[in-house]
């Protein structure tokens, strides 16, 4: 959150004061506040400005008049009277509050007369650092930027921030206005709100497709109130775990609620299906469940199993998920216990047999008719493919090539680029550029930025002690709300920065690098661009040679912008040359050189005032006339020690070099961060190949070593930590389903749909990179890699298998108990497991729908994950209908094979032991 307080009456030294002393210190004691950083001016201060030509003619040199003002003002205990009766403190008026005090002090004796100083100088009330300043929608500003605890819940600290502004207003002058420049929580709150409307839209859709597959009320409501007792369920989970409803948690709530229901629908569908045969609803609510309950349990057990990796994982990934998987984990567990409770307890009370004049609906009608030519069309189309299984078995070999094939061309990302509706920019003008002339330009380049019909307000601060060179300056823009009609913006973020960009290309002397915000960033490195790569060398001369020819490299393609280092070599120095003979000669040593300058030209603070509230300083310099170009050195005199002023000329001579206005470290070494933002449809990994593309093509060194920095270097140790983070997934599952199946094959069949999952997300995704290539639509981020769509893929892996694992149990239950063949028991299954199959998936694939199409604030997160999610369950529900079948009939020949091999024994017994009959003696 950024504050900003500015005035037309006052002026900007008391303004900070004010900031400093009141707003800053009362907001620094909230709950939850951890760091209030004010920029854009400094504390008042006493600036005594003094004549050097006017005190060399009166025999006086800077460092007589530092050592009297340092006598003039101070604060030193006196001690007290202490009586019989009564104790007297003593004070005095030793200090001088008021630059007009400090004008008739007197400085020197000359030719009998007093000298004050105001003859030789002047003394006016300014503020400590004169170098800094800042600006709000192009007017003087002091800024306050607060920053939470890490622990804190942001929503709830910002309201208490907010609460406590109609006091502190109260609390300052009338003449100052305090104003909220930057909220964060404004697109935070918007988000969440979206959020929580695509919940309740998602339990809608799933609730519409229960009913057209059940065509009945109490089905219906019996399944449909699952969702809200594991919501219930979770929230509690949640508080238990001191969880907070964030964009994480809550996506998590939402992608649940498309598969919360599975278990009870499962449940139901089997408890129908009995009824139909002519239970009663008590009778068929006891054995549906009985007979369905292991199944119910495997796919909660499973599903829970695909998080493990998530809920142990350290890093930033282990980090940001652990509350999502908790969740998820929290909602599966509570909806299992629902489903095999609750649930048949309620088919047990309402559930009827159908009456047979009972009246239908047109609605039922047509949905039981095409769920009927559907069925038989699956019935035929299986019957078919179970004559050729070889064909089938090649397909699913054909399936896992694609999808490793699509993984390794897919777009890689990190982290979906977010429209926050806040952007941090800085300012680059060139390296020797002075005060005043970098604010005219800061004032150009804020006119510019708020002249944007996307941008709401711009806050800027710049100079020295800003955290940054004297050439830079940062800016907060806060962008309009999106939406449409007025006051709102239709642009994103990308979209401005390149609008930006092009106005900003052709002003000479200045350049603006712009960075989104995001709500997750990594890496403490600051920089002007979105990504960085460090350059660390031990020879500082061969690393600031190397690092502009890479700099120059990336700006030649198309798919990086804002190509810039942090290198500052080229900054204007002029050297004083000490002649040290001659100085000895007159009785002069350097540190009465380096003493003299000081006070002429380091804002030196010589005295300290206290007040009851702050403390104040006492600058010396020279004139600001003196202080413009090094043409001033000329009138610089020094004292000698025989008392006579020497013009520090005579003694040194002067010569212009270049400086670095500021030397980077990585480690022990010297260090050059190249950072860069992204072309609009360029994805993250396509940008490191090609960085590291440029650094072979240059020829650097292998002196030069680097390596990513920040956001580029969490995503190259993602991109290996990925594929690892799947298969552990992998083998997480099949330990479980192995202990609940009591079996090393039946798993392998199981898993055997995972592929056509994977290959439906990564299909999706290229479908979407299709889309925003050729007809800009949508986002590029939505079809590349990230870490959300790989959240996605592993809570694919969690919900496609329950297919495979309603098939396999009622085929294993009809071998057991009705001794069918393997070929008529997984044949029956898949008929009869369809109807469940069907709704499971198509009420999980409609519950992430709306996170796949989401168009509010903050869905550019969520919507890889829904892609990644309806992708893989159409492509999957597809190909596992027909591939598991196949799949366990090879792995139960393959079974029967093993079964039918001879095996060779050894006798171990020991000699002369009896033979078991019908054994041929040895």
């Amino acid at each position: 959150m950024v504050l900003a307080m500015t005035s037309d009456a006052l002026p900007l030294s008391q303004v900070y004061n004010l900031a400093d002393q009141i707003v800053g210190q009362r907001i620094s004691q909230l709950d939850g506040v951890s760091q209030v950083v004010i920029g854009g001016g400094a504390n008042s201060a006493i600036r005594v400005q003094m004549n050097p030509v006017a005190l060399a003619s009166m025999g006086l040199s800077l460092e007589d008049i530092r050592t009297t003002l340092s006598q003039v003002n101070v604060f030193s205990p006196k001690g007290a009277f202490d009586g019989p009766e009564q104790r007297y403190v003593i004070a005095s008026n030793d200090q001088l509050m008021q630059a007009s005090q400090y004008q008739p002090i007197i400085v020197a004796q000359h030719n009998g007369a007093s000298v004050p100083l105001r003859d030789v100088g002047t003394a006016i009330d300014s503020q400590l650092n004169r170098d800094q300043a800042g600006l709000f929608n192009n007017k003087r500003a002091v800024l306050l930027v607060i920053f939470k605890q890490p622990d804190a819940n942001v929503v709830r600290t910002t309201d208490l921030i907010h609460g406590i502004l109609p006091q502190l207003r109260t609390w300052i002058p009338p003449s100052v206005q305090l104003d909220v420049m930057s909220d964060r929580t404004t697109t935070i709150r918007a988000s969440v709100r979206d959020v929580q409307i695509t919940l309740v839209f998602t339990m809608a859709l799933v609730v519409l497709v229960m009913f057209l597959f059940l065509r009945r009320f109490w089905p219906t409501f019996i399944s449909g109130i699952t969702m809200p007792l594991a919501l219930a369920g979770t929230f509690g989970v949640m508080w238990l775990c001191g969880y907070s409803l964030d964009n994480l948690s809550l996506m998590a709530l939402t992608v649940s609620t498309g598969f919360v229901v599975d278990d009870a629908i499962v449940v139901i569908e089997n408890i129908v299906r009995f009824i139909e045969k002519g239970k009663s609803p008590l009778q068929a609510a006891l054995k549906g469940a009985r007979q369905i309950g292991f199944t119910v349990i495997s796919i909660s057990i499973s599903l829970i199993a695909v998080f493990i990796p998530l809920l142990f994982m350290g890093g930033l990934i282990g980090r940001l998920f652990h509350e999502f998987a908790v969740t998820l984990s929290a909602a599966i567990l509570v909806s299992m216990v629902v489903s095999l409770t609750l649930t048949p307890m309620l088919c047990g009370q309402f559930l009827k047999r159908d009456e047979p004049r009972r009246k239908r609906g047109s609605v039922d009608r047509f949905s039981e008719r095409a769920f009927d030519s559907l069925h038989k069309f699956y019935e035929r189309t299986l019957k078919c493919v179970l004559r050729r299984k070889y064909l089938m078995l090649f397909v699913t070999l054909a399936v896992i090539v694609a999808t490793i094939w699509l993984y390794i061309i897919v777009p890689k990302g990190f982290f979906p680029q977010q429209d926050t509706g806040q952007m941090m920019a800085t300012t680059e003008a060139a390296q020797d550029i002075s005060f005043e002339a970098m604010k005219k330009k800061q004032q150009e380049v804020v006119k510019i930025v708020m002249a944007d019909p996307a941008v709401q307000a711009v806050g800027s601060f710049f100079g020295g002690g800003s955290g940054s060179a004297m050439n830079n300056a940062r800016m907060f823009i806060s962008l309009k709300p999106k939406g449409w009609g007025k006051g709102k913006r239709q642009d994103s973020p990308l979209t401005i920065m390149a609008r930006l960009r092009q106005k900003f290309a052709k002003i000479p002397g200045v350049q603006l690098f712009i960075v989104p915000g995001q709500d997750i960033r990594v890496g403490g490195r600051s920089s002007k661009a979105t990504y960085q790569y460090a350059l660390t060398d031990q020879n500082i001369e061969e690393l600031n040679s190397w690092a502009p020819k890479l700099v120059n490299k990336l700006k030649d393609y198309s798919q990086i912008k804002d190509a810039t280092s942090d290198q500052q070599f080229r900054g204007l120095q002029e050297t004083v040359v000490v002649d040290r003979d001659a100085a000895a000669r007159l009785g002069i040593q350097p540190q009465a050189v380096d003493s003299t300058l000081y006070s002429a030209f380091g804002q030196r603070q010589i005295s300290i005032i206290y007040t009851q509230q702050n403390e104040y300083h006492v600058v010396l310099e020279v004139d600001p006339k003196f202080q413009l170009d090094p043409g001033s050195l000329d009138k610089i005199y020094v004292k000698s020690s025989s008392g006579t002023q020497v013009p520090l000329s005579t003694l040194a001579h002067f010569q212009l070099d270049n400086t670095p206005l500021s030397v980077n470290h990585q480690g022990q070494f010297p260090c050059v961060t190249i950072s860069f933002n992204l072309a609009q449809g360029v994805s993250l990994g396509e940008a490191t190949q090609l960085v590291e593309k440029a650094r072979h093509d240059i020829g650097m060194p292998a002196t030069v070593r680097g390596n990513f920095a920040g956001t580029a270097q969490v995503f190259q140790a993602s991109l290996s930590t990925e594929p690892l983070l799947i298969l552990t997934a992998l083998v997480a599952v099949y330990i479980v389903l192995g202990m609940l199946y009591e079996s090393l094959i039946h798993p392998i069949t199981i898993l055997s749909t995972l592929p056509s999952a994977g290959l439906g997300a990564l299909l999706a995704m290229e479908f979407m990179n299709y889309l925003y290539q050729f007809f800009k639509i949508g986002n590029a981020d939505t079809g590349e890699l990230s870490i959300v769509s790989i959240i996605g893929i592993i809570l694919l892996i969690g919900i496609v298998k329950k297919n495979a694992i309603m098939m396999v149990d009622f085929a294993l239950d009809a071998e057991r108990n009705e001794g069918l063949s393997p070929e008529e028991s997984i044949y029956q299954a898949c008929l009869v497991r369809f109807r469940p199959i069907m709704m499971t998936t198509v009420a999980a694939m409609f519950g992430a729908l709306p996170l796949a199409i989401g168009m509010g604030i903050g869905s550019e997160l969520r919507k890889p994950l829904g892609v990644a999610i309806v992708g893989g369950l159409i492509i999957s529900q597809i190909l596992t209908l027909y591939t598991t079948p196949v799949i366990y009939l090879a792995l139960d020949q393959l079974r029967q094979r093993k079964k039918r091999r001879p095996s060779s024994s050894v006798d171990l017994r020991p000699v002369g032991w009896p033979q078991p009959s019908g054994s041929p003696a040895v």
